[in-house]
């Protein structure tokens, strides 16, 4: 699969198979990650692969959205260190996790980047020193079969826009 094809074939899975994801397969996910640009080379991220079923249910009770997080057999927490990149740890862990979904969907596991939590408990809960800050979370396990209607419901709403709806040349034009 090159590139392309992973960027088209990745969605947003929020139903996984109840089936253990190797430990192999996780580190060569986060390996990608590890291999992300930063600025100034600075690394910023930190990442915690939470398999405990029970952190995994407390970390989807923090979030309005992320109850999904509970039956997904891998949750990795994406941190940020503001000190190390005070302007771009965000943009920093978020190249990183992109990475990690572009490979996750190469080795056939599905994600999905959650943004919805409380820092707060999923902080205290794994430990994170103060220092750092909860960027996202990703889902990540082996999707299951059958229709997500949450994302079929989304995409049939709200569809992606064409090509010609989110660029310009050379200055800001338009958009109806």
């Amino acid at each position: 699969m090159d590139v392309f094809e992973a960027i088209q074939k990745r969605r947003s899975v929020r139903k996984y198979l109840d089936k253990e994801v190797p430990m192999e397969l996780i580190l060569k996910v986060l390996e990608a990650g590890r291999l992300a640009p930063s600025a100034h080379n600075s690394q910023p991220w930190h990442y915690i692969i939470v398999t405990d079923p029970e952190k995994r249910k407390k970390i989807a009770e923090s979030g309005k959205w992320a109850g999904f997080l509970k039956n997904t057999p891998v949750v990795i927490v994406g941190c940020g260190n503001p000190e190390a990149s005070p302007n771009w740890y965000v943009v920093d862990v978020a190249i990183s996790m992109q990475n990690m979904v572009l490979e996750a969907t190469e080795l056939g596991l599905g994600t999905c980047w959650v943004g919805s939590f409380d820092e707060k408990v999923v902080k205290d809960l794994l430990e994170i020193p103060e220092k750092y800050k909860v960027v996202a979370l990703l889902a990540l396990g082996y999707p299951a079969d059958g229709i997500d209607l949450t994302s079929k419901l989304l995409h049939a709403v709200k569809p992606r826009k064409r090509l010609e709806e989110i660029y310009s040349v050379n200055v800001f034009r338009k958009i109806k």
